[in-house]
């Protein structure tokens, strides 16, 4: 089953085209990877598959309503003032959910001794874990993790790698997410895709794409490969 699609998805602001007749689609229960820079237009995507903005052309399917939708995004909106468990609490406010559930998750992200601690005094590690149990709360079917890894130490990073395998592994969640980091992709990820400039440039598993592209390691390897078999005829 289809969790998410989009179809000659185009979107501009101004005069800058942001998307360039995008087509993809997640399947129900994959972890699904989109790689680019910083301005591929990765963001966009996100914000409109979770209805924060609509494309100017083509079409965008997303399976389930908005309150089946968890949200790891770049601005973590955390109350930094308020504690691990308070900051959950708002949340269980808004969709009714028990007071055990806020406890599961944090014991889940690795957060059941910080749950009186307040957020401004997190790691960046700590902070990503409870955003993730902030996501996860509700147990929604799709999940969108916008580079959920960005900046943090490699062996911070792998415990958020599990955390992610183990939403797969548990069943029924659909995990979008987008990287700019090949490795991680590889690591993570069913099939990926790959933005540049708002086109579609590439797509399949990790291994079918590193096994084209000789191995690539990195975003801007494959991307440069791949101007270079093409002329750079991207745009």
């Amino acid at each position: 089953m289809i969790s998410v699609s989009m179809k000659n998805a185009s979107k501009s602001f101004g005069e800058n085209k942001v998307l360039k007749d995008v087509t993809f689609d997640t399947r129900e229960g994959e972890i699904f990877g989109m790689l680019g820079p910083s301005g591929a237009g990765k963001t966009t995507i996100i914000n409109i598959l979770t209805r924060q903005l609509s494309v100017d052309s083509g079409e965008c399917h997303v399976a389930v309503g908005s309150d089946e939708i968890g949200l790891m995004l770049e601005h973590d909106g955390l109350f930094t003032r308020l504690s691990c468990l308070d900051n959950l609490i708002v949340f269980e406010d808004i969709y009714g959910i028990p007071r055990e559930r806020s406890i599961e998750a944090l014991e889940r992200v690795g957060l059941d001794d910080a749950q009186k601690t307040v957020v401004e005094q997190l790691s960046k590690g700590m902070r990503q874990r409870l955003v993730l149990a902030r996501a996860v709360l509700h147990k929604p079917k799709i999940l969108f993790l916008d580079e959920p890894t960005s900046a943090l130490d490699p062996k911070t990073a792998r415990g958020i790698h599990k955390l992610i395998r183990e939403l797969r592994d548990a069943g029924g969640s659909t995990i979008f997410l987008t990287t700019h980091n090949m490795e991680e992709a590889t690591h993570l990820c069913d099939r990926i895709v790959m933005l540049h400039n708002g086109a579609i440039i590439e797509q399949g598993t990790p291994k079918e794409i590193c096994e084209r592209y000789n191995a690539v390691k990195t975003v801007m390897d494959l991307e440069s490969v791949f101007i270079q078999r093409t002329g750079g005829g991207l745009e």
